[in-house]
């Protein structure tokens, strides 16, 4: 696969400012003149998301292996625009990606391993941004309408030992998502340009 882009994936718990930041970051990037793709997982709009939402609100019950295949599936019908996208010189930021279903799996006792394997035909990403707040601040941000997961503390905070353990690893840039939003923005930009000069 010839890549000429970039994806640069945000990742964190719900309510950490992933979507904020991560449209930020797409306005500064297209006022540079970058071409830039914006993509929010899970995408609801197809089958494979609608099935991903009907699960989240308690319409069905997966096992764990099953729901995460799913959200990992939902990211492949979306594979083949996002590499052409990337083959064109595209910038695609991604409100989550692989990494959440390495953090939540896992979390839920799942090989990370695996859940990484059955991702690597996916376009990987150039940086991954970890936006990281603990599961009570994620609780006190939002009260109301929250899935299954976002209910569940203890849960939260095993996905969020996971994302800070993958954010060890080269390509990751841990945020303290409890700091002022522009204090955030600015550590975000730094980051990216570092990554792949000014953004």
């Amino acid at each position: 696969m010839t890549q000429r882009g970039h994806v640069l994936a945000f990742e964190g718990l719900d309510q950490s400012g992933k979507q904020t930041q991560a449209e930020r970051l797409a306005e500064a990037l297209r006022n540079d003149g970058r071409w830039v793709e914006f993509l929010t997982f899970p995408e609801y709009s197809t089958v494979v998301g609608n099935e991903i939402s009907r699960a989240l609100r308690g319409e069905c019950d997966y096992e764990p292996h099953t729901l995460q295949l799913l959200y990992i599936a939902n990211r492949y019908e979306f594979r083949p625009r996002i590499v052409e996208w990337l083959g064109a010189g595209a910038i695609v930021i991604c409100d989550r990606y692989l990494a959440s279903s390495v953090a939540y799996g896992e979390a839920q006792g799942l090989d990370p391993a695996w859940l990484l394997e059955v991702q690597r035909h996916l376009p990987q990403p150039s940086l991954t941004l970890l936006l990281d707040i603990p599961p009570d601040v994620s609780l006190q941000r939002k009260h109301v309408a929250r899935d299954k997961f976002e209910r569940d503390l203890p849960l939260l905070s095993r996905v969020r030992e996971s994302y800070c353990r993958q954010a060890a690893a080269p390509g990751w840039v841990l945020i303290d998502g409890q700091r002022d939003v522009d204090a955030v923005t600015a550590a975000v930009t730094a980051a990216v340009r570092l990554r792949l000069g000014r953004p």
